[in-house]
């Protein structure tokens, strides 16, 4: 969900209750400034949310060697 920062502020509770559940990603000026979460995922529920990201084949050193030499 994307909502405007006076629509955060108008409504902040109903927002805090909202991010229990889900992301809520917070705009200004039509560009995303923040992210409104949860701050006790559950680490499995994460784990499974990567789940088929990268092919079977691919070791941890790879993608490893792939994340650090895109930054």
């Amino acid at each position: 969900m994307s909502i405007t920062a006076s629509e955060l502020k108008a409504n902040l509770g109903k927002y805090l209750l909202l991010a229990m559940t889900e992301d809520i990603l917070i705009t200004q000026y039509g560009k995303v400034v923040a992210k409104l979460t949860r701050p006790f995922q559950n680490r499995v529920e994460i784990a499974e949310s990567l789940f088929g990201v990268l092919p079977q084949t691919t070791t941890w050193e790879e993608a490893r060697e792939e994340r650090l030499s895109e930054a």
